[in-house]
């Protein structure tokens, strides 16, 4: 199939400004040109779209996901729904990201189940069924939250009493198929993290000796120290940064995903006893005061160089699968520049999975680009305007 779409402005992330004036070429799935409008090959046969007055968008990586959850303000309770359930919820998020322009999923956490007389977590078959289908996004999973014994409820995560038993579960988790680990770096006591820096490290060494990589959950500046200083590839969520931390992030190449449309979400939870049930916060002012702490720890980690890559915790908070824009917002209200939001959301999350095409467009690469009206390098929310998927 054969498909030109003409005349359109490009946002590719890379600039403050728009390409007008461009062609896309698209021959069985990959882009065969990519260029100006009047040097755009014979269509020939080709299907042409008129794509003028549309801005075409790389696909977007959502680099912070639970695609079996359904978010909303009951995400907690619905972690315990039965496979059936979770896997309906999944093809449900997997069109949502589709159709809203999100081509890839980074998902950070699904609950164990059995499926196909097997017990692991529930993302990785949800993955390989989603392979190679241009109606599902593409997807790297991290299997189930690796946790310190104790710190969450046993069902929704693999617990660990000592360091030998948190490597003896990383092998596992990618035994059983992840493509990489999660590590849960809060523990009861803000001060001190649950793993230290060199149990970190042995875990992130086991994750490195199959070839894959380990990431944090860590809200609190102790996990998320510990975390850094023991060589995980990234922090989720890094709500608590400060100063010394960003500057050691940027010099090791640790990305952050802020995950800030979570606070934005929980606004309207209408009462603090569902504010407290649901979020653990117990006041608007607490929440209030979270999010000013995630909204400086975004500005000090690009003051200081930090990979800051976009991801909404659509599932494991009260987020919704086709809620990107709503997260390159809030990264611009955070500080970040609109064409360096967009970065955030297709590249820069590329780059943290490791996946070359992922949140790019280019010739010879596959379509994943979708179009929108407006203009998303002035205005993000130009972002839920989508009109057509490439």
């Amino acid at each position: 199939m054969r498909t030109l779409y003409r005349d359109a402005a490009l946002a590719d992330g890379r600039s403050p400004v728009l390409t007008h004036g461009q062609a896309i070429l698209v021959v069985d799935g990959r882009i065969e040109y990519l260029g100006p409008d009047d040097g755009a090959p014979d269509p020939g046969d080709a299907r042409v779209i008129d794509a003028g007055g549309s801005t075409i968008v790389p696909g977007m990586v959502d680099a912070h996901s639970h695609v079996t959850l359904p978010g909303g303000s009951h995400w907690i309770e619905r972690i315990g729904d039965d496979t059936a359930a979770l896997l309906e919820v999944a093809e449900h998020n997997g069109d949502l990201m589709a159709r809203s322009g999100t081509r890839w999923a980074r998902d950070v956490g699904s609950p164990r189940r059995i499926h196909d007389h097997r017990e692991r977590a529930l993302a990785l078959p949800v993955r390989d069924r989603w392979h190679g289908r241009r109606d599902r996004p593409y997807i790297r999973a991290a299997g189930t939250w690796i946790t310190k014994e104790g710190t969450l409820p046993p069902q929704v995560s693999v617990e660990a009493a000592d360091a030998d038993a948190l490597v003896a579960a990383v092998r596992r988790e990618l035994d059983e198929g992840a493509d990489l680990v999660k590590l849960y770096l809060d523990g009861p006591d803000a001060d001190t993290s649950p793993w230290t820096s060199g149990e970190v490290a042995r875990a992130v060494a086991a994750a490195t000796d199959r070839g894959a990589v380990a990431t944090a959950h860590a809200t609190q500046l102790a996990g998320a120290r510990a975390a850094v200083e023991g060589g995980v590839a990234c922090i989720e969520h890094g709500t608590r940064l400060d100063p010394d931390l960003a500057a050691l992030m940027a010099t090791r190449g640790t990305f952050v995903v802020p995950t800030l449309t979570v606070f934005a979400s929980w606004e309207t939870f209408g009462s603090t006893t569902r504010l407290e049930r649901f979020t653990g916060e117990g006041s608007a002012e607490r929440l209030s005061e979270r999010r000013t702490a995630a909204f400086e720890s975004v500005r000090l980690a690009k003051e200081a160089g930090v990979r800051i890559a976009a991801g909404t915790d659509f599932g494991g908070g009260s987020a919704r699968a086709n809620q990107m824009p709503w997260e390159v917002g809030q990264l611009v209200d955070a500080g970040l520049e609109p064409w360096e939001a967009l970065a955030a959301a297709t590249w820069v999350g590329g780059d943290l999975l490791g996946e070359p095409d992922a949140g790019r467009i280019r010739e010879g690469g596959p379509a994943d680009f979708f179009l929108v009206h407006g203009n998303p390098l002035e205005e993000p929310s130009a972002l839920w305007r989508v009109w057509q998927n490439g």
